[in-house]
């Protein structure tokens, strides 16, 4: 089994920056197999991906929408993820999430993920 707790959402205004963070817990966790991904939904749309991570090489993914805004990065040793979002504006307000799976192909997919948090809200305000 592996755990995921998200933390660090809140209020920021637009124009501003919020840091979240997700930590693995786990022995099931695999350094070499596993991506780690970031997800939102927004009330009354569709959850959809954000970014992701692959543990072993560090390689990145992002959408669209957030490409030169945000930036994930991992602590291979403290086992965390973070998401580093600067520049809110608000079509960023919604509950984020970090999910983790095992031999990811595609990294949007959120069906490709096993394992969720509780998610964590990033409101923001103009």
């Amino acid at each position: 089994q592996i755990r995921l707790v998200e933390s660090g959402g809140g209020l920021a205004q637009v124009g501003g920056s919020l840091s979240l963070n997700c930590e693995v817990f786990g022995r099931t966790f695999n350094r070499y197999r596993n991506t780690v991904g970031w997800f939102r939904q927004a009330p009354g749309k569709e959850r959809e991906f954000v970014a992701a991570i692959t543990w072993e090489r560090g390689t990145t993914y992002y959408a669209d929408s957030v490409k030169g805004r945000f930036t994930i990065s991992r602590d291979n040793a403290k086992l965390t993820v973070d998401l580093q979002m600067n520049n809110l504006n608000s079509e960023d307000a919604a509950i984020y999430f970090c999910a983790t799976g095992r031999n990811v192909i595609s990294t949007m997919i959120d069906l490709e993920y096993e394992y969720w948090g509780q998610g964590t809200q990033v409101t923001v305000s103009s």
